[in-house]
């Protein structure tokens, strides 16, 4: 995962993770997502990976436009 740059400094998101497709975003709060063009649309998945790079407005476009369109919930591993 690489660290989000968090431009604003008010972020709920920490990191994220792209592919061909898709993204994964981690929040504050440890959890993270799978967004894939199947479950959030090309268009959006394009956005979310401008903005992840950019390192500003993630969080708002995803609470805006996709926030429960994600494919699937990534279960952290604790040891």
């Amino acid at each position: 995962m690489q660290r989000y740059g968090n431009q604003s400094r008010e972020s709920g998101v920490v990191a994220y993770d792209i592919d061909a497709g898709q993204i994964i975003v981690q929040f504050r709060n440890g959890e993270r997502y799978l967004y894939t063009e199947d479950s959030a649309g090309a268009a959006n998945i394009a956005t979310m990976q401008e903005l992840a790079r950019a390192g500003r407005g993630l969080s708002s476009f995803i609470s805006q436009h996709v926030h429960d369109r994600y494919a699937r919930k990534i279960n952290s591993r604790r040891h």
